[in-house]
């Protein structure tokens, strides 16, 4: 006879759940109590940070995440951060614990009376056990929701005087057996459905790409760069690009799509096909409104997701797996020799220094010059992300994190996870020192825990992408868009982490350098740099 928490430990195991992140509460001391040694416990201060940690991990390990909240209020705490990880399509099992189920009528202290409502509709599927012995089940069928595409994050609700109740041998066996199962999803699309999108492909006089964060996440990279060396289509990035998508280094890549309808119909001006690959069509703010396309223009788009493909305003949709579909797309394609890629055009920003500090350009391109070749990047610096791409090109799979939901708190503590996840990989994460502070308690974590990630920290003492967006809806003058005083350095060394203050290019690319080859923890490097707010 075994207790459930037993049962749970193992179900746990199986699916190869043994990291837990977590800020633990009165609730969740049981499930915890006699934590065994194969399971490790990565503490963060406040949910949110819990939540982005595992978030990274998630992403950068290629698993599923399991996170331990404290009850209601560590689930609303933890909110922000799940919105984030629902449109990073993270899939991730977040549990909290529940009062006693004796005192739940009664709702006594810190019960959570509509425990499956709040995490809604950030999440896929929302869940309280009606009995001791249905939690190991639960959990078992909160990861295979999580994995089944498209992914995200689940929620289970615990009750804290479950864990001790023993359970027959039949209810373990049933619980470990629901968890030992498989389940591939690998949707491919019927030959017909091919062969006409490769017909259109073949027959359109001028064809585009569009590729976004699912052809990584979705194992399409390879598959894609393919297609375009083989039709030799220009590529462009989708907006709000939370992964990368298509080599930035690739003579056929264009650069990414304005996030608002006219400005990326400009774009696409002059195709009459445009081919969408693992994006919704399209992630668009602020509203600038216009036609969705250009006149003449047609679009289909390649998707793992039934609901984005129904949401989509313009165009045709196939829904399969992304990988197989671009290869059986190929073997219909007819061979031919790519004709030559239009040259690039370059932004037009400045490498120098402006008022004596750094360019974001310049910043971003001394970061890249210290950064080892097989740095996973995580960035959280939006106002600054296009002279990001532009500086660091990168051109391999899984090695660019950024959030895709548009809400801030996600790179500090997505970094310490991932770096968790990839420990072979060196981590960098660039980020605005607004951004840091959403989730500023990460740096304790990365210091607790020795975990070797370089954070440098792009000052501008403002929320700059905010004053973007005062610009293009006309509401300048807003308050709380200035947030001077801030001292990073400071702030970092009281968390436990060695900070570091780079006024120049060459000084920043040595701090880079010198952090990322070695292995004691983390290192944070304030930079200031100077204002420039986007175009579209």
């Amino acid at each position: 006879m075994r207790t459930v928490r037993e049962s749970v430990l193992d179900v746990l195991r199986t699916r190869g759940m043994t990291t837990v992140f977590g800020n633990p509460g009165s609730t969740e001391l049981p499930m915890l109590k006699h934590f065994p040694d194969d399971f490790r416990y990565v503490l963060g201060l406040q949910e949110a940070v819990v939540v982005g940690m595992a978030d990274g991990f998630a992403l950068a390990s290629g698993t599923t995440a399991l996170v331990n909240l404290h009850t209601g209020p560590g689930t609303g705490n933890a909110m922000g951060a799940i919105l984030n990880a629902r449109a990073n399509r993270t899939p991730m099992v977040v549990t909290a614990g529940q009062q006693v189920r004796a005192m739940l009528t009664m709702e006594a202290l810190l019960a959570n009376p509509q425990s499956t409502l709040l995490p809604q509709p950030a999440v896929k599927w929302a869940y309280e056990p009606p009995r001791p012995a249905d939690v190991a089940p639960a959990l078992a069928r909160a990861v295979q929701i999580a994995e089944t595409p498209p992914r995200g994050p689940v929620f289970v609700s615990l009750p804290m005087d479950d864990f001790d109740v023993v359970i027959d041998e039949a209810e373990d066996r049933a619980a470990q057996r629901t968890a030992a199962r498989t389940v591939t999803h690998a949707a491919v699309p019927s030959a017909e459905a091919v062969r006409e999108l490769a017909a259109r492909l073949a027959g359109a006089r001028s064809a585009v790409l569009v590729v976004g964060n699912d052809v990584d996440a979705g194992g399409a990279w390879e598959a894609v760069v393919d297609l375009a060396d083989r039709t030799g289509l220009p590529v462009w990035s989708a907006p709000t690009e939370g992964r990368c998508a298509f080599p930035k280094s690739h003579p056929h890549y264009r650069g990414t799509l304005p996030p608002a309808i006219a400005p990326l119909a400009r774009c696409l001006e002059g195709h009459d096909l445009v081919l969408v690959i693992g994006a919704p069509v399209f992630c668009y703010y602020p509203y600038v409104p216009g036609a969705h396309l250009p006149e003449g223009t047609e679009l289909v788009q390649l998707t793992r997701d039934a609901e984005e493909a129904a949401r989509a305003p313009v165009g045709d949709a196939l829904v399969a797996d992304l990988a197989l579909t671009v290869r059986a797309l190929l073997a219909e394609l007819p061979e031919r020799r790519a004709p030559e890629a239009a040259p690039r055009i370059e932004r037009a920003v400045s490498y120098a220094e402006t008022d004596g500090v750094l360019t974001p350009l310049a910043a971003m391109s001394a970061i890249a010059q210290g950064a080892p070749e097989n740095t996973l990047w995580i960035n959280e610096s939006p106002s600054n992300l296009g002279q990001f791409h532009d500086a660091t090109r990168i051109s391999t799979p899984g090695s660019f994190l950024f959030t895709a939901g548009g809400g801030l708190g996600f790179g500090l503590a997505a970094a310490v996870g991932a770096q968790l996840g990839a420990p072979d990989r060196p981590v960098v994460c660039v980020i605005g020192d607004g951004s840091t502070h959403y989730a500023v308690q990460a740096l304790w974590t990365a210091a607790a825990y020795r975990i070797p990630v370089t954070f440098v920290v792009l000052s501008n003492q403002r929320y700059a992408i905010l004053q973007w967006f005062a610009q293009v809806e006309r509401a300048q003058g807003a308050p709380g868009l200035e947030i001077p005083g801030l001292d990073i350095t400071s702030i970092a060394t009281g968390y436990g982490v060695p900070a570091h203050r780079a006024t120049g290019a060459g000084e920043l690319t040595k701090l880079v350098r010198e952090s990322a080859l070695q292995q004691d923890g983390p290192v944070l490097i304030d930079v200031p740099v100077a204002t420039e707010l986007p175009s579209m």
